[in-house]
């Protein structure tokens, strides 16, 4: 067989990892590196792919990669979201717990009156500043957390997900 020019790189579907940078997932800065100076406060997220510094992969072959990242106000946070936090930005994934879709949206939410995360195939939503827990629909628990850090500049991961990734699986 082959090999293919479009193969993923190796390391392309690896879980973030401690050290990688995050980069752009979509829209005109796609793969370009994420600063604290690109997250408007107070959202809206911006999504994005973990890249090894090393190699330059962006771990994009695996959607459960994708991350929710947002810069909120750090007087908001609670304080186990505060610790994984750099000057009120915090990092989730962008899959739903509840059956795996991405979660897309930044709504005010259908239970209170802040802004929220919300996956918009069954209407889970997610508070953001606390530790992503969900406040609204079927989802079973928290988005997995993402711990940050701040490298050149550069949002940076300080290390593994907290929590699990995705939703239920098939079967």
């Amino acid at each position: 067989m082959q090999a293919r020019a479009d193969e993923d790189p190796p390391g392309s579907d690896e879980r973030p990892q401690k050290g990688d940078l995050l980069v752009f997932s979509e829209g005109e800065q796609e793969g370009k590196l994420i600063t604290a100076a690109n997250l408007p406060a107070g959202g809206p997220p911006v999504h994005a792919w973990p890249k090894d510094p090393k190699t330059s992969v962006v771990r994009s072959a695996s959607r459960l990669n994708e991350i929710l990242v947002i810069r909120l106000d750090p007087a908001e946070l609670d304080e186990q979201t505060k610790a994984r936090a750099v000057d009120g930005i915090v990092a989730y994934s962008a899959i739903c717990t509840h059956a795996g879709c991405p979660v897309t949206a930044w709504v005010k939410s259908d239970a209170g009156d802040k802004e929220v995360f919300k996956c918009m195939c069954h209407n889970s939503e997610y508070d953001p500043r606390a530790g992503a827990q969900v406040v609204f629909g079927p989802a079973p628990r928290r988005l997995a957390a993402l711990p940050l850090a701040l490298a050149d500049g550069s949002l940076s991961i300080a290390g593994n997900f907290i929590g699990k990734v995705g939703g239920a699986q098939p079967g």
